[in-house]
């Protein structure tokens, strides 16, 4: 940072990023996850940072964006919130570079972040081919996991910590992965769902994406909480809104299927790897500590259908 905002500056000065290097530009604001202030805010800070590790990127420099009712609420709850936000963007090696705050009735919170990438080592939703092994980094279930938060349900408190277990965790080491290896497609898991993103590939790509559900990986509780209807109004919307490109095999468990559509909150990143390629992957991801599914595979396009559910 050149030039800071100590001194109630209107504006930060950050320095250019390296020579040859391209921008990543991203924003996203979410309301409160669970019930506590900091931990949501590395949430919401994670949340905002996954956008460009799904590139093949690293973040620059971040500025807070945040709604809050000052007059309801302590301001104690809004520096936890932050400091949960910049101790996560210290994690990614980003700057923070100011932001905006507003006066709302309800809290909100997230980051307009800044990133660099390599302008010919870019991941994106267009570049699947068939043979690609689709792998995911971390398991499915925030939505599931934050409705049984909110309804009280018994058991609630374990799952607010597998919740934040998972949400808070950056995809940094998956982002580093698809730079090492040159991965050409790559997304990460938010609002959609994992349903939902991997469609959004396949149209993309002009390929059908088959996912095996019985090897989805989920958080601790989502089943059993899933199987007590505790399933996010999103979560219905997401697969509603795929189905006409969507065929589910008649074998596959309803409820599998449903929660492959579960509306996530800084979920995992999923690399499309060639087949000869996987193994590789996985073993740099565990060199890293990170986790590795290997869910689904890439098949030439279908005319009646681009996600399979098998």
């Amino acid at each position: 940072m050149l030039h800071g905002f100590e001194h109630n500056e209107d504006a930060v000065v950050v320095s250019s990023p390296p020579a040859g290097m391209a921008l990543v530009q991203t924003v996203d604001v979410l309301g409160p996850l669970g019930n506590n202030p900091r931990l949501f805010g590395q949430v919401a800070a994670a949340n905002a940072l996954s956008d460009v590790y799904a590139v093949g990127g690293e973040a620059w420099s971040a500025m807070n964006v945040v709604a809050f009712p000052a007059k309801e609420l302590p301001l104690s709850i809004l520096a936890d919130i932050l400091t949960g936000g910049l101790e996560k963007m210290t994690e990614a090696g980003a700057v923070l570079a100011g932001g905006h705050t507003l006066e709302d009735d309800e809290i909100k919170y997230g980051l307009a972040v800044t990133g660099v990438v390599d302008p010919g080592r870019i991941a994106g939703n267009a570049a699947l081919s068939p043979g690609d092994r689709l792998i995911l980094t971390k398991p499915l279930g925030t939505g599931v996991l934050a409705t049984a938060i909110k309804a009280g349900w018994p058991g609630a408190d374990s799952a607010e910590d597998e919740l934040y277990r998972w949400a808070t965790r950056l995809n940094r080491n998956g982002g580093r992965v698809i730079r090492e290896m040159g991965l050409r497609a790559a997304t990460d898991v938010t609002g959609f769902g994992l349903g939902g993103h991997v469609l959004e590939m396949a149209r993309g790509s002009g390929v059908t994406v088959e996912l095996c559900v019985c090897s989805l990986p989920f958080m601790d509780h989502v089943l059993e909480f899933a199987a007590d209807g505790l399933v996010p109004a999103g979560t219905y919307a997401n697969r509603k809104h795929c189905s006409c490109r969507t065929h589910v095999v008649p074998e596959v468990d309803e409820l599998l299927a449903l929660l492959a559509f579960d509306a996530q909150t800084s979920g995992g990143l999923v690399l499309a790897v060639p087949e000869e390629r996987k193994e590789e992957a996985e073993e740099r991801l565990a060199a890293l500590g990170e986790p590795a599914w290997c869910i689904g595979r890439v098949l030439p396009d279908r005319e009646d259908v681009q996600l399979i559910l098998a």
